[in-house]
């Protein structure tokens, strides 16, 4: 086992690590925002969670990732180098508060540095990228709208209630579709990384596909997220949860069991989707829902723009990180 290998590994774990503390605004921003639970109670729930995913959930999201980009242009350098690029992103954005996709960090960075190494786009496997791509658009889009279902059939089901009845009864019920979230956030973004790490052992012949995974790898994998899950990542919940709509249980429930039904969708379908779109997509349907002015698009928009950005920047980081290492080696 070559050193190159070992720093591999702790680096695409150093990653998942920031995944979950980037990301855990994605599991409680709305169970936060609504005070349905405190932010340490909510950090430690969310991650208890992405933890149980591991037993539930096969590793069909991670077969995709590993085959971003075509065997025969994956080295360690090449992971190492989509590694650095996506966990220096994942940083920046976390740093101004920006819920960038970690996922759409990852693959952008991998297949960034398998273009490089490839010297030309014939590195990357299009039938496993493009779906990915255009779920860009559509993880938003389905969260939007199955939450504005949701939205609409619990408002017409409690409109004869009190509505301190309805909120008793959807702070209960919150606790479940935030649990649920979080089990589709563990069975989809921690799979990415062990994608991540199974490319690393296929291009040293260590194993010969997805399936032949050692049991210390998801084990790992899903150990750092849930981990870094609790350590909470403060200024993205605030933007997730305070500032792109004024959220109260019912509506955070819709949000969140529409995310979750994405995810699983989506997970039972390889493709792997930014949980961070998926959430604000949701979100914003149950503004909508309400009234189109009760999101405030100013906001949106500027996460947008981090969306479509992400996958690009982050690959001609790696790339650039790629040649320098290259270079240095």
């Amino acid at each position: 086992m070559t050193l190159l290998f070992i720093i591999v590994i702790l680096l695409a774990l150093v990653f998942d690590f920031i995944n979950g503390f980037h990301d855990a605004a994605n599991s409680i921003a709305t169970v936060v925002s609504t005070k349905v639970l405190s932010p340490l109670t909510a950090v430690i729930w969310a991650a208890a969670f992405n933890f149980i995913a591991y037993w539930i959930f096969e590793l069909k999201v991670a077969d995709t990732v590993s085959k971003t980009v075509k065997g025969e242009y994956v080295t360690l350098v090449v992971v190492c180098s989509g590694l650095i690029a996506s966990i220096i992103w994942n940083l920046i954005t976390w740093w101004k508060g920006i819920p960038s996709s970690s996922s759409h960090t990852l693959i952008g960075g991998f297949a960034g540095a398998g273009i490089a190494n490839a010297g030309g786009f014939s590195a990357i496997h299009w039938g496993k990228v493009m779906p990915v791509i255009y779920f860009i658009v559509l993880a938003p889009v389905l969260g939007m709208l199955i939450s504005i279902i949701i939205n609409i059939i619990t408002i017409n089901i409690c409109k004869k209630m009190r509505p301190s009845r309805v909120d008793a009864v959807f702070r209960r019920l919150q606790l479940v579709s935030s649990a649920a979230y979080s089990l589709g956030h563990g069975g989809n973004d921690a799979q990415k990384v062990i994608g991540i790490i199974a490319a690393a052992l296929v291009s040293q012949g260590m194993i010969t596909d997805i399936s032949h995974i050692p049991g210390w790898v998801p084990i790992a994998c899903y150990s750092a997220i849930s981990l870094g899950t609790m350590f909470g990542g403060w200024r993205i919940v605030k933007t997730m949860g305070q500032k792109i709509t004024k959220l109260t249980p019912f509506e955070g429930f819709s949000a969140e069991t529409a995310g979750a039904i994405t995810l699983f969708v989506t997970q039972y379908f390889k493709i792997p989707v930014s949980t961070t779109h998926t959430i604000t997509g949701s979100i914003v349907g149950v503004g909508v829902a309400k009234r189109t002015s009760a999101v405030r698009w100013g906001v949106t928009i500027n996460l947008i723009w981090a969306w479509v950005l992400t996958i690009p920047v982050a690959g001609i980081l790696a790339a650039l990180i790629f040649y320098l290492m290259r270079a240095l080696m």
